[in-house]
């Protein structure tokens, strides 16, 4: 891969990330209520669902994935519907700073991984995004590992510099609100929770269409 395809790769993937998507609200969500470091661990689990999306759409997958269109849905919708839960729960509490403090402290890393994780892979179309895009910039002239490797690091730095960017932000703004303001930062966080499901939910319907 030639260094003038890398740079109209990047290029692309800027451009498609420049608007905030389902993870990225999660993302601003979980830092303004557990704060930038904890956070992290949903970016965390963001890539990580990227990452074997990529991976399967490097198998070939991705065939199999449109013809089960069936489990798609299941998966997609039971992730909204529990991104929904968990804004609809964070909007109860806002107001409660008991409630809020226990809720932050006992959100474990694990959990804040997993809600990362299941934001992107209830998109499991993303496996024909990746199948679709690869395929654009890989010289079939070269070896596919390292162009597929670099194609995926790309994307997994680009995409976690993105995220954590949208992680400091709301983190910044979550520490300089104090006291009754603690309150609006919540529900904040539950308007963009909620957001992401909504988002989540008018993609599904889009493709269903």
């Amino acid at each position: 891969m030639s260094y003038e395809i890398w740079l109209t790769y990047l290029a692309t993937l800027l451009a498609f990330m420049i608007t905030p998507g389902p993870s990225h609200l999660l993302m601003l969500s979980n830092s303004m209520t557990h704060g930038v470091r904890r956070s992290l661990a949903t970016a965390a689990g963001d890539l990580t669902a990227n990452t074997f999306q990529m991976i399967a759409a490097g198998l070939g997958l991705a065939a199999i994935l449109v013809a089960s269109q069936y489990a798609l849905s299941i998966v997609k919708w039971a992730g909204v519907a529990y991104l929904i839960w968990m804004g609809v729960r964070m909007w109860r509490h806002a107001g409660n700073a008991d409630v809020g403090a226990d809720a932050a402290r006992s959100a474990s890393l694990k959990v804040l991984w997993g809600q990362g994780f299941l934001t992107s892979a209830a998109n499991p179309k993303a496996v024909v995004f990746f199948a679709a895009l690869f395929p654009q910039f890989i010289d079939p002239g070269q070896p596919f590992v390292p162009q597929f490797l670099a194609l995926s690091v790309t994307y997994l730095v680009v995409d976690g510099a993105f995220l954590a960017s949208y992680g400091i932000c709301a983190g910044w703004l979550a520490s300089r609100l104090k006291g009754n303001a603690t309150a609006l930062v919540r529900r904040i966080g539950s308007v963009f929770l909620i957001g992401a499901a909504v988002m989540l939910g008018l993609k599904t319907l889009r493709d269903a269409s």
